[in-house]
């Protein structure tokens, strides 16, 4: 990983799995604008083109005969601190945009279509004029701090973007999500939980296991490679705040012949701890090694959860190893 790019690790606030999408854009002729929030990489595929031209995975406007740019506004999944973005151009090779530059608004209510195209107030530039090159990603930190709900992308003149990756911190409003004790899921990605290390992710999509929603397929999980040796697999999980662990749920949903034969997990309490930290620090354990099924979901809460107080991170142990498409950490913040 490039040095002063690790904001990589963190949540793509834009991307369709968390209700990112694109809502407006002045020009998306030869490839849709719902394009660039979708999850997946894209892809290019020779020979296959539509009745407007060339078929093209990404937002692509038409070339610009008139003085002017063209711009997409994003509309993130989850409201955010954004560290860094990816204007990622894979695959448009004569037909990127030269230069590009990100606008932000902080409207949760929605943006009227009246300020679509405004230039200045209520928009604040987050990233200047910075050029891009082709064919590739495109990461660039962000040092505003500030919380947003919508994203203008303004390209220069035209061109193609295959996907926009905002990586940064969801905000969340705690006094709504979790009033007076309510049980939330305290690892979900929207509730501000993160993946943050694991001994393996040689198969499955990155944080998948915290996603919203079940999985879709065995490809929409954590999985790690076939054991040839002693040990067995983890996974560490931040919570999006301090929390009293009051039910779990291991969901192996679509793992069938490769499902872990049995799993357990540890908690600890380390606000803000590195990985590094982490990989030593010390764990109590929250669920005993325990036998699991294939494609089945797994809940524990009562005693058969053992009482450790306030956690911050937990650790998902497999043995020996395979994949678990989702695991939920159901609980109460903590009281200060």
């Amino acid at each position: 990983m490039a040095t002063g790019h690790e904001f990589i690790n963190l949540a793509d606030l834009a991307s369709a799995r968390v209700g990112g999408r694109a809502v407006a854009t002045n020009d998306d002729f030869f490839a849709p604008k719902s394009n660039l929030v979708k999850p997946e990489p894209a892809i290019f595929i020779p020979g296959k083109y539509t009745s407007k031209g060339k078929w093209m995975d990404g937002w692509e406007s038409r070339r610009r005969r008139v003085p002017g740019h063209d711009w997409c506004i994003v509309q993130l999944g989850m409201r955010g601190i954004v560290h860094g973005v990816d204007v990622d151009t894979s695959h448009f090779t004569g037909n990127y945009p030269s230069h590009c530059s990100i606008e932000a608004v902080d409207m949760p209510k929605g943006i009227t279509p009246s300020l679509h195209a405004v230039d200045g107030a209520p928009w604040t530039t987050i990233l200047e004029k910075t050029a891009l090159a082709g064919n590739g990603a495109n990461l660039i930190p962000i040092s505003d701090r500030r919380p947003w709900t919508h994203l203008r992308l303004s390209i220069y003149p035209d061109g193609g973007v295959a996907r926009l990756r905002v990586y940064g911190e969801v905000a969340v409003d705690w006094a709504r999500v979790a009033p007076k004790g309510r049980v939330v899921d305290l690892a979900s990605i929207t509730n501000g939980g993160l993946f943050l290390d694991a001994s393996d992710t040689h198969y499955g999509t990155k944080g998948a296991l915290i996603m919203p929603g079940r999985a879709k397929n065995m490809g929409d999980g954590w999985e790690t490679k076939r054991r040839r040796g002693p040990g067995y697999d983890w996974a560490i999980v931040r919570l999006g705040a301090p929390g009293t662990v009051s039910k779990v749920e291991i969901d192996t949903n679509h793992f069938k012949g490769n499902y872990p034969d049995r799993a357990s997990l540890e908690g600890c309490l380390a606000p803000g701890a590195t990985i590094n930290h982490l990989r030593a620090a010390s764990w109590s354990v929250i669920i005993p090694e325990t036998k699991l099924s294939a494609n089945k979901r797994h809940y524990y809460s009562g005693k058969q959860l053992t009482q450790v107080g306030a956690v911050s991170h937990v650790r998902l142990n497999i043995f020996p190893d395979g994949g678990v498409s989702r695991l939920r950490i159901h609980g109460t913040l903590a009281r200060n």
